[in-house]
């Protein structure tokens, strides 16, 4: 593993060795305290951040390493007109690893076509969120001893959700899962994560309310309405508070039910939930950190790439996504890939028309 962009590039022995090591991390943090002595990260987020950016800090941390970047990009080159390309080939020559979150869709991807060392991925747009996948994936497995054979539900604002749509691409790797995809039409999931799953043989079935499925869900993974994703207020109105999860709710729940949110939470969990066994969102938090600090173990130590691959230029954007990176760095060549049959762009995975 070079960079990780997507979940979904992972084979599923390669998860199987992160979680075992971030599994070994929380049983004996100490023995990992020089793991990454003398390495540096960047991290470099585009937009606010609470939980992945104090994680992935305090994992590179608590790992032996040291860590700079910004938090605001009007603080850096960027507020001054300097290209993404630009600031990673910058950026990859001081440091080991380079973090990113941005809200361009597929900036990360683009961001490994450039730097001399790993590139993560710590959210980009409405798109993907793959090391909150891991954290997810490490609670599950830890509270529950397994993925196989579950029955999750996903609530809230699937359209927008990068974490929902990183989760399912992991998924994908499991057997037998079962999907309950809980939202309003006009927030369901995108066509290209329908595809995908549909091409997987992963079973979903699609719904707009949460108290009928609750009684058969393994895993409850709450969502907010994501304000800051919509083009439209009044789209974001008429979804505002729709689903909310409440003590009552959980009364038709199984017992040993994991109640799951990437937070923050707005209005979609009521604080009298945070008392209930089930509510494990605050222990997802903490898991994360472990399992960045299991991916950071790998990724800050592999070799510094003195050449990067040469790379084709670009002269206008192939995708007609308003948010992929591809609409304000038109330098980046047309990649394409497939999603279900369909050509999609390999920046953002919408469909190329």
């Amino acid at each position: 593993m070079r960079h990780l962009i997507d979940f979904g590039d992972l084979k599923r022995q390669e998860w199987d060795e992160l979680y075992a090591r971030a599994s070994r991390i929380i049983d004996a943090p100490e023995k990992f305290m020089d793991v990454c002595r003398g390495k540096v990260a960047a991290n470099l987020f585009y937009e606010p951040s609470t939980r992945t950016n104090f994680s992935f800090q305090t994992a590179m941390l608590r790992l032996g390493g040291t860590v700079f970047g910004f938090a605001d990009p009007n603080s850096s080159s960027v507020a001054k007109g300097e290209t993404l390309k630009d600031t990673i080939k910058m950026v990859s020559s001081y440091a080991d690893v380079v973090v990113m979150r941005t809200p361009w869709e597929g900036a990360a991807k683009a961001a490994s076509l450039y730097s001399h060392v790993p590139v993560v991925n710590a959210g980009d747009g409405g798109h993907m969120h793959p090391t909150q996948t891991m954290a997810d994936l490490t609670t599950i497995t830890r509270l529950l001893g397994k993925v196989d054979g579950l029955s999750i539900g996903m609530c809230g604002d699937l359209k927008n959700g990068r974490t929902v749509h990183s989760l399912i691409k992991a998924l994908a790797k499991f057997e037998n899962i079962r999907f309950f995809l809980i939202s309003p039409r006009e927030l369901a999931v995108p066509e290209y994560m329908r595809a995908f799953m549909k091409e997987n043989n992963m079973p979903y079935t699609e719904v707009t309310g949460l108290e009928a499925v609750i009684p058969q869900l393994d895993v409850l993974y709450m969502t907010r309405i994501q304000k800051e994703r919509f083009v439209d207020p009044l789209e974001y109105e008429r979804n505002k508070g729709i689903y909310i999860l409440t003590r009552r709710k959980l009364e038709r729940a199984k017992e040993h039910m994991l109640v799951m949110h990437p937070l923050p939470r707005v209005d979609e969990i009521t604080v009298d939930v945070d008392d209930d066994p089930r509510a494990v969102y605050f222990q997802q938090a903490r898991f994360g950190m472990f399992a960045r600090m299991s991916l950071l173990s790998d990724l800050a130590n592999q070799p510094r790439l003195d050449q990067t691959p040469v790379v084709e230029i670009g002269t206008k954007p192939v995708c007609t996504n308003p948010r992929c990176i591809t609409q304000t760095q038109p330098y980046l060549p047309p990649l394409v890939k497939k999603n279900g049959g369909v050509d999609c762009c390999a920046f953002c995975d919408s469909a190329l028309r």
